[in-house]
């Protein structure tokens, strides 16, 4: 069967802990969009491993896919390997030969639109890897791809192609001088085919090339059990998140299906977990209707609650929010309860995955965010514009605090031990989304979560 994780808000929700935790029984598992923009943190008897690329089923020694859906920098890509061979682990990573391949000029490129969209307050708090920019050469039908990179005529050719329109680009739009403003090699035909040939060099030579919905395909008519992790959350979806202020894939679970060749009704008959954060956390500029206190640079001159700085700073520093990739301050917020009644229908939830809980204990008094007021009517959902949900006011809940347990018994024991408040709480998120919680996060490792429900 098959089990596909999904983010439920605006990334940073804890899916690659929930994907190891539920991993002893996986077979395979494949991240179906993104790419070293993820920031997946998996901690296990003290040791963190914090992933970008690699799946984070590779922890507990499973196969790893990265899917036609994402856009993969091979040299991240072996980075990465090589750093988790150094600590003990032996990670087995295949690439779709469908993916696209991050080059140098697509990280150049993001920092300049970046910086251009950072004057109109347009920024999407990118991490300048060249996500955006790669996923745009594949809609423009001018990206290079994983195969490409294992035939040598066929990736000069795509080279030959591409390179002198990003030299137009920079220089006729951006109006700079390649070798003095920006990096020679990042646009130099020869240079970056001798380096992505090395790199199809090793992913031919380590068997590494897949043909992605063939391989799972075949697995899971031997009976395999198949995970499905998502990178980013709902709300930065590109088509169901708040636009502009978005990543440039689809990080819902019908992301699952064509980011990796397996059917829609595969992944509907399997299970669809949705990972929530116990209050919202957010990278980048934008709207946030929830927002305690402010970070420079984020958020709207008009936006968050300044009077409420130091219940923000509380917060971010006792959850560690600050991002896997960029080491940025998040932004931090009471739970957004419109914003997962959406991530529940665009996603069709199963089960739920709350983590942090651990975060909000001692707290008098932890509010929510169940509606949202927009000219005077209420709603329970997000507006389907970005515009719209910027005028929106939070319409709050206030729930009765937790004490702060030793919750590693908590999670020894079971369900049934949490704090009565706390389970108030999480039985509240239930009801309103209809849908049964799976696990409970109350601490960064493996053995801190609550399992209520296995959805193998």
């Amino acid at each position: 069967m098959t089990v596909t994780i999904v983010g439920s808000q605006l990334g940073d929700e804890g899916k690659g802990g929930i994907v190891d935790v539920y991993g002893d029984v996986v077979d395979v598992v494949v991240r179906y969009q993104g790419g070293d923009n993820a920031g997946h943190t998996v901690v296990y008897e003290g040791d963190e491993y914090k992933l970008s690329l690699v799946p984070s089923g590779a922890v507990r020694g499973k196969i790893g896919i990265l899917g036609n859906g994402c856009v993969v920098n091979p040299k991240t890509l072996f980075e990465e390997i090589d750093t988790l061979k150094e600590r003990g682990l032996s990670p087995d990573v295949r690439v779709a030969e469908r993916a696209h391949a991050i080059l140098p000029y697509h990280r150049v490129l993001d920092g300049l639109e970046e910086d251009v969209k950072s004057d109109d307050n347009l920024a999407a708090g990118t991490t300048g890897r060249g996500i955006g920019p790669t996923y745009e050469d594949k809609a423009g039908r001018r990206g290079i791809r994983i195969g490409d990179l294992l035939d040598a005529e066929v990736l000069r050719e795509r080279l030959e192609y591409v390179v002198p329109q990003k030299r137009a680009l920079v220089e006729d739009v951006y109006n700079l001088e390649i070798g003095e403003d920006v990096d020679a090699d990042a646009f130099d035909i020869e240079t970056l085919f001798e380096t992505y040939r090395g790199f199809g060099d090793r992913i031919e030579r380590e068997g590494m090339a897949v043909n992605c919905g063939d391989f799972l395909g075949r697995r899971l008519d031997a009976g395999d059990e198949i995970m499905f992790e998502g990178a980013q959350g709902t709300s930065i979806d590109i088509d169901h998140g708040i636009y502009p202020y978005v990543t440039s894939s689809n990080p819902t679970a019908g992301g699952a299906a064509v980011g990796t060749g397996v059917g829609p009704t595969v992944i509907g008959q399997g299970e669809v977990v949705g990972i929530v954060k116990a209050y919202l956390s957010r990278v980048g500029t934008g709207p946030l209707p929830t927002e305690l206190g402010s970070v420079d640079g984020q958020t709207p001159a008009d936006g968050g609650r300044p009077d409420e700085s130091e219940l923000a700073t509380y917060i971010r520093d006792e959850g560690g929010e600050y991002g896997t990739v960029t080491g940025r301050p998040r932004r931090v917020g009471w739970l957004d309860m419109p914003m997962l009644r959406h991530a529940a229908r665009a996603n069709g939830f199963t089960g739920l995955a709350i983590n942090h809980l651990d975060v909000l204990a001692g707290m008098d008094e932890v509010k929510v965010g169940h509606s949202y007021t927009l000219d005077g009517d209420e709603l329970l959902t997000m507006p389907p514009t970005t515009e719209q949900w910027g005028e929106c006011e939070a319409e709050f809940r206030t729930f009765d605090g937790w004490p702060d347990v030793e919750w590693s018994d908590v999670a020894e024991t079971g369900y049934d031990v949490l704090p009565e408040n706390a389970k108030t709480y999480l039985e509240y998120i239930s009801e309103e989304l209809a849908t049964p919680i799976y696990a409970v996060g109350v601490g960064p490792g493996r053995e801190e979560t609550v399992i209520v429900e296995s959805p193998f």
